[in-house]
């Protein structure tokens, strides 16, 4: 259903731009959940932003395509989308209280995303069938709730029924969760793995928790630097990462076992817009780099089974980096 492809998202003179997202190329079906995972500051955010159209000011699509249901929509503003019928890919942001209207009920902020998606809807009736969806006890009752009045978790469940309000194709969810407790945010991945079985809608799954990814995802394509550093199915991908930065995060997940530890990091950051190094971004913090990681372009990695990694050294099943 979305397609994307060498997407590339600059900020900066168009004469000296700054790669923030370079060349990220992912699809997504129907009934899938794609996880989208990396460090902060490693261009998640970035790149849905520019699939929705919501690029800040000074940034830009430099290249690439995005296509949803075989339309490309990457230069089509979210308004044009509607007007053409193309306005079937939602976004969950991560803070809810920053995205919802702190002095307006709730049932009016979803009617008014009713209004503009399902005119021939009833809003009343659809923002509370919304709310029941998302799980949300005494719907009818609760449309009449301002945000402030509502828990953390409810609060998500409403951005999420915003969302639904335009019967998306694919839904792009950035960090729902982070902000709360692990009870709420099992409730709220299982709501989003049942709307995406019985909508059969696409879902693109932002996060820096691969145990959330564990719980959730049908794919994982893996973000450094701006770039997808290995993709592939969840299963195997967490069984033998092919990615010494993939198979370095897994190992960063703490150890319940290994109480007499400390906690395995990462040395160094990841680079900065404008500061990426030439050839693997990741070289710098790599303990299998050599001299040929640092210049010239990254070989692509394609095993079997949809398996996909950029790097000179992949690591081999059971190996560590």
């Amino acid at each position: 259903m979305l397609s994307v492809t060498d997407l590339t998202v600059s900020a900066g003179p168009r004469t000296s731009p700054i790669g923030i997202v370079r060349g990220v190329s992912l699809g997504v079906d129907q009934g899938e959940i794609l996880c989208l995972v990396g460090e902060s500051g490693c261009g998640k955010s970035m790149t849905s932003l520019a699939l929705m159209g919501l690029l800040p000011p000074g940034a830009r699509v430099s290249g690439g395509s995005v296509e949803l249901d075989g339309h490309d929509i990457t230069h089509l503003a979210p308004h044009r989308r509607v007007r053409a019928g193309r306005g079937k890919l939602a976004m969950v942001f991560q803070e809810p209280m920053t995205s919802l209207n702190p002095v307006t009920r709730i049932g009016w902020q979803i009617e008014e995303a009713v209004r503009v998606h399902d005119p021939d809807a009833n809003p009343t009736d659809r923002a509370r069938e919304l709310l029941e969806m998302v799980r949300i006890p005494d719907a009818a009752n609760q449309l009449s709730a301002y945000p402030h009045e509502l828990s953390g978790g409810m609060r998500q469940r409403v951005m999420i029924a915003i969302a639904l309000a335009c019967r998306p194709r694919v839904l792009i969810a950035d960090e729902p969760t982070t902000a709360l407790d692990v009870t709420i945010q099992r409730q709220v991945l299982g709501i989003i793995r049942e709307l995406c079985d019985d909508l059969d809608m696409g879902v693109i799954f932002i996060t820096h928790d691969l145990g959330v990814v564990a719980q959730i995802a049908d794919r994982v394509a893996v973000m450094y630097a701006g770039r997808l550093v290995e993709t592939g199915a969840v299963a195997p991908l967490f069984r033998a990462p092919l990615h010494p930065y993939t198979e370095r995060l897994m190992a960063c997940l703490p150890d319940p076992a290994a109480r007499s530890k400390g906690f395995a990091t990462i040395p160094g950051s990841a680079p900065r817009p404008g500061e990426i190094p030439d050839g693997c971004a990741f070289a710098p913090r790599c303990p299998r780099a050599q001299d040929v990681c640092r210049g010239g372009e990254v070989p692509v990695v394609r095993p079997e089974g949809g398996r996909r990694a950029l790097c000179h050294f992949p690591l081999a099943e059971g190996e560590t980096a």
